[in-house]
Order: structure tokens, then C-alpha cells, then sequence
């Protein structure tokens, strides 16, 4: 049995169908070119999502921080 689809709930034949479709519309030359493209692009919002997460601080960085500009004011 071939893999079902829960997001969409398609199967083979739909996919079938989608795929001559865009063939129809991009051509056979243009289709490499914009998978390509596509794949580029959920790298990049991968790394995005990803660098985001990275550059909030901690909660132990959030106490050194409070704890260096309270006494940078006293000074």
C-alpha cells in the first residue's frame, strides 16, 4: 500500500495528477530548476528559525545581565 498523505490525504493518483500538471505548466526543464529553488529556500528559512532561537538569552544569562547593570549603576 502506498504511503497516504495526513496533511493534504493524497495519495498516488493525486499526486500523479499534480505532478503532469506542473510538468504542463513549467515544462520538463523549468521543474529541476524550481525544486531547486524551493529547497534553497526552506534551507534558508531553516537557518533563520534556527539562528533565532540560538540568540535568546538564557535565564541564567538574563540574572548575570540584570546583575552587571545594577551594579554598573551603582558605580
Amino acid at each position: 500500500m502506498l504511503h497516504n498523505f495526513a496533511i493534504l490525504d493524497l495519495n498516488a493518483p493525486e499526486l500523479v495528477i499534480i505532478l503532469l500538471i506542473l510538468i504542463l505548466l513549467f515544462g520538463g526543464k523549468k521543474l529541476p530548476e524550481l525544486s531547486k529553488s524551493v529547497g534553497e529556500s526552506l534551507r534558508e528559512l531553516k537557518k533563520g528559525l534556527n539562528s533565532e532561537d540560538e540568540k535568546k538569552p538564557t535565564k541564567k544569562e538574563n540574572e548575570k545581565l540584570s546583575k552587571t547593570t545594577k551594579t554598573d549603576k551603582k558605580s
